[in-house]
């Protein structure tokens, strides 16, 4: 892209306006403002402008801060509720020690715009300055009410970490990694952490780059509270009617309740299912040793379990593991006397069975030494011993209502 066309004809510069939609109330509550150039031919993107290091940031600045003066002037009209996203990277927020910017819009609060409605969607990730002084500079605009939102970035390692140091009011997630199988898996585990930090820090979760119903289906039972994307609506120069997708939004999410329904349903019966089983041949089994015990259940869940193992309260392992292999079951002892206290809902699960005297299906994971999706049944069978049972995945696979 010319940048000097660009900067010579300023006035073929203008703002495109992305909704950004609630789970909650099902409507626009805010709009993402991109960047737009009308040129001979068609209407073309400036995010490659921005992007582009040969351009000096004062150029940049000045297209920016056109878009922007633009963009507020339009959204003044709007709903005092609907916020503005504004995108800023490290380097344009930066410019001038940030102050230019923050008068600009000071001015918009003057005339009665809230500086409550701006939420900076901010992406740090290629900015060679000095962290601190840019971290200070975003807590400086939060005193204003300017919110902040932290873009998805390339090094997940490092976005986890810049969220931690900046606690943002969002954290923005891109659903591109799920058309990769590739990185499914891995999207998964990341957007696990960010999830339980962005409880943690009291932060929302936004979804962006849907487009497709099962993105939107995932972005809402992943914690997301607001959407955007192309299957909901594209970027447009004028704005739309909030409610112009409310009845859409009620009968996806209404289809999206129903079948975790059916899908939590199916967890409650299998529960019952192993409950039941498990208490049977307990019943039957009460003076043989573990191994024996090990035995008679194997029985009863072939095709189901593949490894069966009894710990204590304080989660030290009391028997060796059964485990089933190619060439069928056998004992591995090096697991006699492992604690595994130390493991996510452990200690919760045993005073749960402790008080219900029920057994307890878990949630999907990955097993450390098989690396497949599993879940675990554990049983109260005596005092204070619990028994486990690992279910395989192919069992899952084929109770599809269980993955």
């Amino acid at each position: 892209m010319d940048a000097l066309e660009i900067l010579s004809n300023l006035d073929q510069v203008f703002p495109y306006f992305q909704p950004i939609f609630s789970a909650d109330e099902q409507r626009i509550i805010a709009y993402e403002v991109l960047g737009r150039y009308k040129s001979e031919e068609q209407i073309i993107s400036l995010g490659s402008f921005f992007q582009d290091n040969e351009i000096p940031d004062e150029y940049k600045y000045e297209v920016d801060l056109l878009i922007v003066r633009k963009a507020l002037e339009k959204a003044a009209k709007l709903e005092e509720d609907i916020c503005i996203f504004l995108n800023r990277n490290a380097d344009l927020l930066m410019y001038g020690s940030g102050e230019p910017f923050l008068q600009e819009l000071l001015e918009f609060e003057k005339n009665g715009f809230s500086l409550r409605r701006i939420v900076l969607e901010i992406s740090d990730h290629q900015y060679d300055g000095d962290l601190d002084q840019f971290d200070h500079l975003l807590q400086y605009y939060r005193t204003y009410g300017i919110k902040i939102a932290i873009a998805s970035m390339n090094r997940e390692s490092h976005y986890i970490d810049r969220i931690g140091q900046l606690k943002p009011d969002i954290i923005k997630i891109n659903l591109e990694a799920l058309k990769s199988t590739a990185t499914g898996t891995n999207f998964n585990d990341v957007l696990y952490t960010l999830s339980l930090l962005a409880r943690k820090i009291g932060a929302m979760l936004l979804f962006e780059n849907i487009e497709m119903s099962y993105q939107l289906q995932f972005a809402w039972k992943n914690g997301g509270r607001y959407y955007q994307g192309y299957y909901l609506h594209p970027p447009s120069v004028e704005f739309l009617s909030r409610d112009l997708l409310k009845s859409r939004l009620k009968e996806k999410f209404h289809d999206f309740i129903s079948y975790e329904k059916r899908k939590l349903e199916a967890v409650y019966v299998t529960t019952e299912y192993f409950q039941a089983q498990v208490q049977e041949v307990s019943a039957k089994n009460k003076k043989v040793s573990y191994v024996e015990l090990f035995q008679a259940l194997a029985k009863e869940m072939e095709g189901i379990a593949f490894r069966m193992y009894i710990c204590d309260e304080d989660g030290f392992q009391k028997s060796a593991n059964m485990f089933k292999g190619a060439e069928g079951w056998y004992l591995q002892m090096e697991y006699l006397n492992k604690n595994w206290s130390w493991r996510p809902y452990f200690l919760e699960n045993i005073i749960k069975m402790r008080n219900e005297r029920k057994g307890i299906l878990s949630d999907l994971y990955c097993d450390i030494e098989t690396g497949e999706t599993i879940r675990t049944f554990s049983y109260p069978i005596s005092g204070s011993d619990y028994l486990f049972i690992d279910i395989s995945y192919q069992y899952l696979y084929e109770h599809e209502q269980l993955l």
